[in-house]
């Protein structure tokens, strides 16, 4: 069995040569929700990208929130070009929170993973309980949150206050990533790579995590979202793994504008959980 090309494998927009196309179908859907929905605004740190988009889904009920981070492999992008993607779940009244945050190579993904605690520990100060949620390197993140030890930062938010978790072809063991053009940026080692890899990370006993793939990516991302299940489900979670047939790396997000997919069906029932 020869070497994996973790180059190719991990290169998504050489995979999908149309990306930019649907990249700026995000930016354009995105600006046209905002407009007809504006967010409210929540700061979670000092820097100007420390900001939460809130989409009100105007449900009522005891229903949580669902915190969807944004891609990009730690370097790229911001909220804004997610915003249509809180569609699906306002259509279902539940309020939807897409954090922004710094990129490598200013800062770390370590440090990275930090901000999305602190703007997660917002969202809990405010009475919330959390649904984490995310895509590729947001995927990555989302389970970092579900296996936080919050006792260890500081005062705990109200016990369980993070009800799920779901990623959309995440990542969860960052070692691959070493020896490829994206560490330009990143700078992982070992050492970091280990620590930062939330496959290596404890969930809570009975924690709810799905990872999902889009049917059309590469295989190093099917074995990522195994790998994860498997991990964590030794661990104790609950975990299962799934796919949304025929879609890219891209494409993968499209159900979340849809109030009638699988994808948003399932983030609604952990929400309701």
């Amino acid at each position: 069995m020869g070497a994996v090309d973790y180059e190719a494998e991990y290169n998504n927009r050489a995979r999908v040569p149309e990306h930019p196309t649907i990249m700026t179908g995000w930016a354009r859907d995105a600006a046209a929700y905002r407009q007809a929905h504006p967010p409210q605004v929540l700061r979670y740190g000092e820097s100007a990208r420390h900001t939460i988009d809130l989409f009100s889904g105007r449900g009522a009920g005891d229903v949580a929130t669902v915190m969807f981070i944004h891609g990009g492999y730690w370097q790229a992008l911001d909220a804004s070009h997610f915003s249509h993607l809180a569609a699906g779940l306002n259509a279902h009244g539940i309020d939807v929170a897409i954090p922004s945050y710094d990129l490598c190579p200013t800062v770390s993904v370590a440090d990275i993973i930090a901000q999305m605690q602190a703007a997660c520990r917002v969202l809990a100060s405010d009475g919330r309980r959390v649904v984490v949620s995310g895509h590729s390197a947001g995927g990555h993140l989302a389970a970092c949150l579900m296996a936080t030890d919050w006792r260890a930062l500081g005062p705990t938010p109200p016990n369980g206050f993070i009800r799920a978790g779901y990623a959309i072809s995440g990542l969860f063991d960052l070692s691959p990533l070493i020896a490829t053009s994206i560490n330009t940026a990143l700078k992982l080692n070992q050492d970091s790579a280990r620590h930062a890899s939330p496959l290596w990370w404890t969930p809570a006993v009975g924690s709810v995590f799905d990872a999902v793939v889009g049917g059309d990516e590469s295989s190093e991302y099917f074995r990522q979202s195994r790998a994860f299940v498997e991990q964590w489900s030794a661990m104790g979670a609950l975990t299962q793994f799934g796919t949304v047939p025929a879609a890219n790396h891209f494409t993968v997000l499209a159900p979340l504008t849809d109030r009638e997919s699988a994808m948003v069906a399932r983030l609604a029932a952990m929400a309701r959980l």
